[in-house]
């Protein structure tokens, strides 16, 4: 059936060796709609990103960009400001009607950890067509904070499909009647999109900002730092801040989603003419995100937002993204929130797992 594969076709593609790890799935890794890719146990520091291209491998490119090699095993720090390629242990044996997307975690989109994934024979992040043989590495430019990495770390994941199922606004527009998506009314346009809240029920903290000089982040230290060693709290009273060029912001949407368990969803750029800023999408949403089946009355989406040239102001309400749904070829066994420790179910204004959050 067409559409994006669940959970349990996942688990068969692991056990006929479509999907090949170097070393046993773990627990936890099998995701609703995707399936988490980890780190292997080398980094290799390049001069620049770079895609393979075709007919290259990514090896065959390493040899050209590498600058050293830095061994994982004991934990590393990959500096911010650098770039990194790291083989990942998920090697694919795609079938020819088997596509797939990857994108970061959303605690890596949330430290601003700019992970992508790039293939032997690819002309694009992100994108492995059908019928795909290879490895996969992650390229992960570390661009606010400096990490601490290990091998078997989740820094991002993979989504199969089964040709296109990408839903038309009019059923999009039949699937808000029938569940709604949103609360209130819905914009949907080449998706349904979402806006910025900057007019909070309470109080008036509306975001973070990343501070320039801070320590390492050891990823596997969850609930654990301060978050005032390394973010300064925005707020606003008048429904406005104004974006600095270079900064990195945690905002979040005014709308409460809702994800059904028949669909998936992935987050997109909404115009590029919407203002000098760009929304980061740590972009999957899994089926039962939000939903009341999975116990959800509706998730906002956290906005990863880094400001480009000049300073900008960004007003509640603004139009700053958009959802794009897509059928799942079956519901999944798992939904996300419904007994698996999701982080984010029912998420509000939140950083990433790593901080203590009051």
């Amino acid at each position: 059936m067409t559409g994006v594969l669940p959970s349990q076709t996942i688990e068969t593609m692991l056990k006929n060796g479509q999907i090949a790890p170097s070393e046993p799935a773990v627990e936890g890794q099998v995701q609703p709609a995707s399936l988490d890719l980890r780190l292997g146990h080398v980094a290799y520091r390049v001069r620049a990103s770079f895609l393979a291209g075709e007919g290259n491998s990514v090896a065959d490119r390493l040899t050209k960009f590498e600058m050293h090699r830095i061994d994982l095993s004991e934990g590393a720090v990959l500096e911010k400001g650098c770039v990194y390629v790291v083989p990942l242990m998920e090697h694919l044996a795609l079938p020819s009607d088997i596509n797939a997307v990857a994108n970061a975690k959303s605690s890596t989109g949330r430290l601003d950890l700019l992970t992508r994934t790039i293939t032997d024979g690819g002309t694009e992040f992100d994108r492995i067509p059908s019928g795909y043989h290879g490895p996969l590495y992650a390229e992960i430019c570390p661009r606010s904070f400096s990490v601490l990495v290990r091998p078997g770390m989740r820094l991002n994941q993979i989504r199969f499909r089964n040709g296109q199922s990408i839903l038309l606004d009019s059923e999009l527009t039949a699937l808000h009647a029938e569940s709604p998506l949103v609360d209130g009314d819905a914009v949907i346009d080449d998706g349904l999109g979402f806006s910025v809240d900057l007019r909070p029920t309470e109080g008036d903290l509306v975001g973070y900002r990343a501070k320039p000089h801070t320590g390492v982040i050891d990823l596997d230290r969850i609930g654990e730092y301060d978050p005032a060693e390394y973010w300064e709290e925005v707020r606003s009273r008048d429904g406005q801040i104004i974006l600095d060029p270079g900064a990195f912001y945690i905002l979040v949407s005014r709308e409460a989603v809702h994800i059904p368990p028949q669909y998936a969803a992935e987050m997109a750029p909404y115009l590029a003419m919407v203002g000098e800023f760009r929304v980061h999408y740590a972009g999957f949403f899994d089926p039962g995100f939000g939903h009341a089946e999975a116990g959800g009355s509706g998730s906002r989406g956290v906005l990863e937002v880094r400001c480009h040239e000049a300073p900008f102001v960004l007003e509640h309400g603004q139009v700053v993204g958009r959802l794009v749904y897509e059928q799942m070829a079956d519901e999944p066994d798992q939904l996300y929130g419904a007994g698996i420790a999701s982080n984010y179910q029912g998420q509000g204004l939140k950083l990433s797992k790593h901080f203590k959050m009051g």
